[in-house]
């Protein structure tokens, strides 16, 4: 096949992110802060070529596609390479190969080199430290390699562009030590990447640095590196006033590591006596403090690295949901976020209605000039009442009326467009249909081309009605209720409260399917029913929409091990006509998608089918190198001495993934919270396997905060005991 013509994937979704080589076999070291991300090597280096995530991003472009330092010409040794517990700090460990002939052979293993990197003010400051063990003095070249090609992330993931910008010749300026890379795009942007170092290099050429070094036994040499984006909008800032290149590099660490540690302390904290579970729960805490982006209206978690490093509606508000019990200040960020985002036109090239909520947000020069539709793209079908649905259950977590009357108007909006746009035919139940040719042909969570179908494999056609969308929307009406009454709209209440109810009866008409023991898939355009046993009848349970009898046998079928491979539940069953344990929404398992499902269990008392997804994931997590679960894995069985099968480009760290555990664990807890007395709750609790003591600190409700331990007892009872408390708070059981 010509390497210029889609592949039959690509042909069928534009967006398809293929795979020629696989991020679990690379494990790239990832960094982030604010829009700025970079995906590295273990040694450090950034290497281009196809099927290549690494460099440095800014806004949707990559500012440096190429780094690469060598010693003599050769690539060193890499002795270690790990990204510190809090996320912000590369440190990769170096060593020469051997080095020369006799009489001037340098053996391998007598210079040290530690990289130091991280990102701050859309810069990746770097700092080499140069050292000698060995017993003579010795000469040495280390060369820094590096370009910058300013590639729009869409264009890494794999799209074609008919035409491109100019990227113009590189500025060299030698004797300060700076190259300065730039680019004109199409969309009249002028790109830049300054590359500053310090000291200057002996010769400084385009694309290249070199250092003629004098390594004298014992001494160190420093070198600092800076690699500076800019978009021509938003220019980056100092960090702080300062003498010498060495203190910028320790005051931007600094301030790099407080924003790290101040998006940590929106979080209360999770501790037990089971080192894996600890660990697990740490790395979920600091990659969501990573991927936490603030913007006017809070803080924000973008979806996650390479390709989603952006706001997207979905994401944020299932990672609102997933983390209201430990962050409510996250899904407040989010709720304002997306409300002064919502769209108030119509706009056929956007999806866009007035009420959506956003779908994605992209800043790249693609989605600017329109050749991929995302710029402000408005096409989910369940971003509108999960938003609804998310503003009711922060208002039952919080009490907080302030927020909830400033959502309200936007609520309002949100129902209005569930009526008129996502109910457009009337029936009761809201349908997708994208407007835009170029936009995404399914609209709900699983949004690949082939994820909705019919049970001999028939792609479903549109418009389609999602079952657990139906769920949401049902959440959503109740929600608004709830909002309604404590703002004395009592009218409108009601009138939620009986359109809930309708919809609830006429759910379990047309989606119960008794032979699956399931609700199905979708109904089609045509109202087909699509009966296919897919993770989807999970979600409905979250939602609470499922009446008692059928969420047991939803709980009970799922737990089967054609849907329960060990590790987690499938998207889709084995067995089922599309169903490919390595498809991306067709027999994986998604972290996420298991928490919600698991969430459901929780709502519905089924405390034990909770707990093996919890497990199953907490297993997964334990097999990971940096205990962090991915977007996603493949779904094949678990087997014995061997971890879950990776899929080859999925999103580490992933924001929705890394809420997964504490989201599953709550639902183990049965914990709530009821802010008018002030009070948390647990509902029978139940321990995941290995931990005997679970010490939950600053639950918060208000400014009063408690800690509490959950212990087993005798015959395996869970006791509590209030360890702390600070303020008007108290806590409850019930067993």
């Amino acid at each position: 096949m010509d390497e210029a013509s889609p592949r039959p994937e690509q042909a069928r979704n534009p967006y398809f992110i293929s795979a020629s080589a696989s991020f679990a076999e690379a494990e790239p070291r990832v960094l982030k802060a604010g829009d700025t991300f970079a995906v590295f090597g273990h040694d450090g280096d950034a290497t281009p070529g196809v099927g290549s995530a690494e460099g440095l991003y800014h806004r949707d472009t990559r500012y440096l596609s190429r780094l690469a330092l060598t010693i003599a010409g050769v690539a060193p040794i890499l002795l270690t390479s790990a990204v510190s517990n809090d996320n912000a700090m590369l440190t990769c460990d170096l060593t020469n190969p051997v080095l020369g002939a006799d009489p001037n052979v340098i053996e391998q293993g007598q210079v040290h080199v530690r990289r130091a990197r991280f990102l701050w003010g859309a810069t990746c400051y770097e700092r080499l430290t140069i050292r000698s063990f060995d017993r003579a003095p010795r000469r040495i070249t280390l060369e820094i390699g590096f370009a910058a090609d300013f590639a729009d992330l869409f264009e890494v993931r794999g799209t074609k562009r008919a035409r491109r910008g100019r990227l113009h010749s590189p500025q060299v300026d030698d004797k300060s030590g700076r190259v300065l890379l730039a680019y004109d795009g199409l969309d009249n942007r002028h790109l830049t990447t300054l590359v500053r170092f310090d000291p200057a290099p002996a010769r400084l050429g385009p694309d290249r640095a070199l250092y003629d070094l004098t390594l004298a036994p014992g001494t160190v040499t420093v070198i600092g590196l800076e690699f500076i984006c800019d978009d021509g909008e938003e220019k980056p800032k100092p960090a702080a006033p300062s003498t010498t290149k060495d203190s910028d590099f320790l005051v931007a660490m600094g301030a790099a590591r407080r924003r790290l540690r101040l998006a940590r302390a929106l979080s209360a904290a999770v501790e037990s006596d089971n080192e894996v579970f600890n660990e697990a729960m740490l790395r979920a805490v600091a990659d969501l403090a990573m991927l936490v982006t603030r913007t006017e209206q809070g803080p924000y978690p973008y979806a996650g690295i390479p390709w989603f490093s952006t706001a997207f509606g979905r994401d944020g508000i299932v990672t609102g949901l997933e983390t209201l019990w430990l962050a409510p200040a996250l899904s407040q960020g989010v709720l304002l976020y997306l409300a002064a985002n919502q769209a108030t036109t119509e706009d056929p090239a956007a999806d866009a209605e007035p009420g959506k909520i956003l779908h994605e947000v992209r800043h790249g020069e693609m989605a600017l000039l329109g050749e991929v539709p995302f710029r402000r793209y408005y096409g989910s079908v369940d971003s509108t009442p999960l938003f609804v649905m998310l503003a009711g259950e922060y208002f039952d977590r919080t009490g907080d009326l302030e927020t909830a009357r400033a959502l309200w108007p936007h609520i309002q909006a949100a129902l209005q467009w569930i009526d008129r746009y996502g109910d457009a035919d009337h029936d009761g139940f809201v349908e997708y249909g994208s407007k835009n040719p170029k936009g995404l042909t399914n609209q709900g969570w699983k949004d690949s081309h082939d994820s909705i179908f019919h049970a001999d494999g028939t792609l479903a056609r549109g418009p389609i009605a999602l079952c657990e969308v139906q769920g949401y929307v049902y959440a959503a009406r109740l929600a608004a209720a709830r909002i309604a009454a404590a703002l004395g709209e009592g009218a409108r209440s009601a009138e939620l409260a009986v359109q809930a109810t309708a919809l609830k009866d006429s759910f379990e008409k047309q989606f119960w399917d008794e032979s699956l023991g399931l609700y199905v898939l979708a109904l089609d355009g045509e109202k087909k029913p699509c009966r296919v046993r897919a993770s989807n009848a999970g979600q409905v349970l979250l939602s609470r929409i499922a009446s008692p009898e059928h969420a047991a046998t939803v709980a009970k079928t799922l737990m089967e091990s054609r849907f329960f491979s060990g590790w987690g539940i499938r998207t889709v069953a084995s067995g089922e006509a599309r169903y490919n344990p390595m498809s991306y929404h067709d027999g994986s398992v998604w972290p996420h998608d298991n928490a919600l499902i698991a969430t459901g269990f929780g709502r519905y008392g089924a405390r034990e089918a909770a707990l093996r997804v919890f497990d199953g994931l907490l297993a997964a997590a334990k097999e990971e190198e940096q205990r962090r679960l991915p977007e996603l894995f493949c779904g094949f069985a678990r087997m014995r001495h061997q971890g879950p099968t990776a899929y080859p480009v999925a999103c580490s760290p992933q924001a929705w993934a890394a809420a997964a555990l504490p989201a599953a664990l709550s639902a183990c807890l049965g914990i709530g919270f009821d802010p008018a007395h002030r009070t948390v709750t647990f509902d029978r609790p139940v321990l995941p396997a290995g931990v005997g003591r679970l010490h939950l600190k600053n639950l918060a409700i208000g400014d009063a905060t408690i800690d509490i331990v959950l212990h087993r007892a005798e015959a395996g009872a869970i006791a509590m005991a209030v360890t702390a408390r600070r303020g008007d708070i108290r806590a409850m059981m019930t067993s």
